[in-house]
């Protein structure tokens, strides 16, 4: 039988959205938010010829830089002041995490509540600092090594050029926390999302041109357009996957009435950890891989240029190395967002228990366990999903494209972000049904 919640928003209709005027608020600031981003890319840094820059990126687009630009909606193939997007602050997330599980003082942070969690975005934006200023030097070296590119090649303007990449990564940590707080998703990943969502229309249009000239088979386009409405049914599919187990309440009495004993669900995602392992994946590959790329322009030694080749997209290093992330990010991130022992715990203080486990320990491995084999199932899922779109359109030699890696994070971020308005709108009904009533709290005349 549905819930109440479920029967809400079943109901939802135009005239409830109309209503919510803190939705729609949230909504407006969101979509501001976003076009002063997208305005931020077209901004350039100072000191670069665009002309040159644009000729050398157009010979190194189809590697790695291809990719990162696509995360960056664009803003690489322009050099402008938000052409290292979030990725310096994503890989800075990484590390804090992967650090505080091995760190006795991180792990008590993390337990102090909002205190703590605050000090660790402060650790996180520090490090994202140190990251964003490495990258943004490692690329200032490379287009001075790039004939032409650089107007007056020199330390002032690797100073300059440090600062205000550094300053637009800064910016964009801000703009997603914004976001976060005061607008509707997550920042961050909406950010990411613009990004990837700007370069379609180039990417449909530069499909239909290679199918027009005839570089791209006709078959293997419709082929193209195919794997991607399969692979955007199968995430939807998998990411609304759940596994319920079954929660039992015994009878309880409360006074001198007798209530009886109720049923529920506990539900377990299938892919708990989301977008997050692609994501970070992607992140910890674009960060060497850039540097060394745009290093490998210049005069550089033959090992940069050995591994910008190896990390090229659709390389078996690359597959494998993806591949790795994505597994291991997978078990991670889920072991971060779900206890199997708190949750063992909640359920034992309210009285719950799965049939046939006993309560406690005993409930916290069987949870432990049905997680486990659902995330390897998501973690397969998400591996097949980034992967197998990329070998095959490496192999179309196709230098733009929405790949696997693309539609997860657009279906997942839009999934998420409809849930959230969802969610509002709930809100909003259960506050006119309270009114309706009178049950706020407000006296009868």
């Amino acid at each position: 039988m549905a819930s109440a919640a479920e029967q809400l928003a079943r109901n939802l209709s135009f005239s409830t959205f109309s209503k919510a005027k803190a939705l729609q608020q949230r909504i407006l600031f969101t979509l501001g938010a976003l076009l002063v981003y997208r305005l931020g890319t077209f901004i350039p840094v100072p000191g670069i010829d665009p002309d040159a820059f644009r000729a050398t990126f157009e010979q190194s687009q189809q590697g790695i830089i291809g990719m990162f630009n696509m995360f960056a909606g664009g803003a690489v193939e322009r050099m402008a002041i938000f052409a290292l997007n979030l990725i310096p602050y994503i890989t800075a997330s990484i590390v804090v995490q992967v650090v505080s599980t091995a760190s006795p003082r991180l792990e008590a942070l993390k337990k102090e509540g909002e205190a703590g969690r605050r000090k660790m975005n402060q650790y996180t934006r520090y490090l994202a600092v140190l990251f964003c200023a490495v990258q943004a030097y490692g690329i200032a070296v490379g287009l001075e090594g790039s004939q032409g590119v650089v107007l007056n090649p020199g330390w002032f303007f690797r100073i300059s050029t440090v600062i205000t990449l550094v300053g637009g990564t800064m910016f964009l940590m801000w703009l997603g926390e914004q976001i976060t707080a005061r607008g509707v998703g997550n920042g961050i990943s909406l950010i990411i999302f613009a990004g990837i969502v700007a370069n379609l229309p180039a990417t449909v249009a530069q499909t239909l041109e290679l199918a027009r000239t005839g570089a791209l088979p006709a078959l293997a386009g419709l082929g193209m357009l195919v794997l991607a409405l399969v692979v955007i049914a199968v995430i939807v599919f998998f990411e609304r996957a759940q596994r319920r187990l079954l929660i039992q309440y015994p009878k309880r009495q409360v006074g001198n009435k007798m209530f009886q004993g109720d049923t529920s669900h506990l539900p377990l995602k299938l892919n708990t950890s989301g977008v997050i392992p692609v994501i970070f994946g992607s992140s910890l590959l674009l960060l060497p891989a850039t540097i060394a790329s745009f290093a490998a322009q210049g005069n550089a030694p033959g090992w940069l240029t050995t591994v910008t080749a190896l990390l090229g997209r659709g390389q078996p290093l690359y597959l494998a190395l993806f591949a790795a992330f994505i597994i291991f990010f997978a078990f991670f991130y889920t072991a971060i967002v779900f206890n199997p022992t708190e949750t063992a715990d909640n359920l034992k203080r309210s009285g719950g228990f799965i049939p046939g486990i006993r309560p406690g320990e005993r409930t916290a491995q069987h949870i432990d366990y049905v997680l486990t084999r659902i995330t390897v199932v998501g973690a397969i899922y998400l591996t097949i999903v980034a992967l197998i779109p990329e070998v095959l359109f490496s192999q179309l030699a196709v230098s733009q494209f929405i790949g696997g890696t693309s539609l997860l994070i657009m279906v997942t971020v839009t999934l998420d972000t409809i849930t959230q308005i969802q969610s509002h709108l709930v809100a909003q009904q259960y506050e006119g049904l309270l009114k309706k009533s009178r049950l706020g709290g407000g006296k009868r005349r």
